[in-house]
């Protein structure tokens, strides 16, 4: 696409960006989701798996909403 044409419109909108609270708030919430879940997998002696996976995910979750708060 040449430098002077335009697309007929835009591919997003004001209204599909989340501000960083409200990122950090559903972080929050799926944090608190995984969580919950890992502590009932906890008692469960085949679900290793599913457990390190989710572990991961927390993890990562966590160090995205520490960066938020930055």
């Amino acid at each position: 696409m040449s430098a002077d044409r335009q697309i007929d419109a835009d591919d997003w909108s004001d209204t599909d960006l989340l501000t960083k609270d409200e990122a950090g708030e559903r972080l929050d919430d799926e944090i608190a989701v995984v969580t919950a879940r890992l502590a009932e997998l906890s008692a469960v002696a085949d679900s290793v798996a599913e457990a390190e996976l989710l572990t991961k995910r927390l993890a990562a979750m966590e160090v995205a909403r520490a960066a938020l708060r930055r």
